[in-house]
């Protein structure tokens, strides 16, 4: 492979990582529509870096798209701290714990969806160059490596779960990353990273029908309206992408 492409997949894993460990953070503070639709921006930020890095200008429906989604993005983090009484707007973040959270929560979300764009620019400029099951391996086990290391240093345990818990684990293990992931890094050799992002699209719909269903989950409609506008705004932002 050489030092050079050791060097961009390990930081390719190491941002994979950290895409984990932030948004799977952020499920607990905030919620799961929320979570998706913040994390699911790669593509902007995908659009934002291909000038600097894949040498791609920036499009008008990109800039369109982005300004959108910009907008969607301070409406759905902002949500749980607004709120409309009496016909007025209510602003409280020092009063309430849970507004705070859910702003913590919200900003792990939007993180990780930046450090998933930078996994799959790597991915775009060595998958062509690199066989799948080279790039995942070195790809994978830096992010496995990454992630042990948040969990030693912030005294995480990694044992004493439940038959349940650990079934959960090697079920997500083997769906989201070994085929979803996987069938990502696959198309990467082929396609676009922004084009290849758009896939992430579903997955704040498909979050949100199953929250509803198994955690009686409903978002608010100021997360509605948000999430609206960030979606509207990554499609129009990658639909001209070539």
């Amino acid at each position: 492979m050489g030092r050079v492409k050791w060097g961009l997949a390990a930081l390719s894993g190491f941002l994979l990582g950290l895409h984990f460990a932030t948004w799977t953070s952020s499920l607990a503070l905030t919620s799961i529509t929320s979570s998706t639709v913040l994390v699911a921006t790669a593509p902007l930020w995908v659009g934002l870096a291909s000038p600097l890095l894949l040498n791609e200008p920036l499009s008008r429906g990109l800039k369109q798209g982005i300004g959108l989604a910009m907008l969607g993005t301070l409406v759905v983090s902002m949500s749980a701290v607004v709120s409309f009484e009496n016909g007025g707007i209510t602003f409280d973040l020092a009063g309430t714990a849970d507004g705070a959270q859910s702003l913590l929560g919200n900003a792990l979300a939007l993180i990780g969806g930046i450090t998933v764009a930078g996994y799959l620019i790597i991915g775009r400029r060595l998958r062509p160059h690199l066989s799948l099951l080279s790039y995942t391996t070195v790809v994978y086990g830096m992010a496995a490596a990454t992630l042990l290391l948040i969990n030693l240093a912030s005294g995480q345990e990694l044992v004493g779960y439940s038959i349940t818990a650990f079934v959960l684990f090697l079920a997500m293990a083997l769906i989201p990353q070994f085929l979803g992931h996987t069938s990502f890094n696959w198309a990467l050799g082929f396609l676009p990273a922004a084009f290849v992002s758009l896939a992430a699209l579903s997955e704040p719909v498909g979050a949100t029908i199953l929250a509803v269903l198994i955690f009686q989950e409903f978002p608010e409609w100021l997360v509605i309206a948000g999430s609206v506008l960030i979606l509207t705004g990554v499609y129009l932002g990658s639909r001209d992408q070539k």
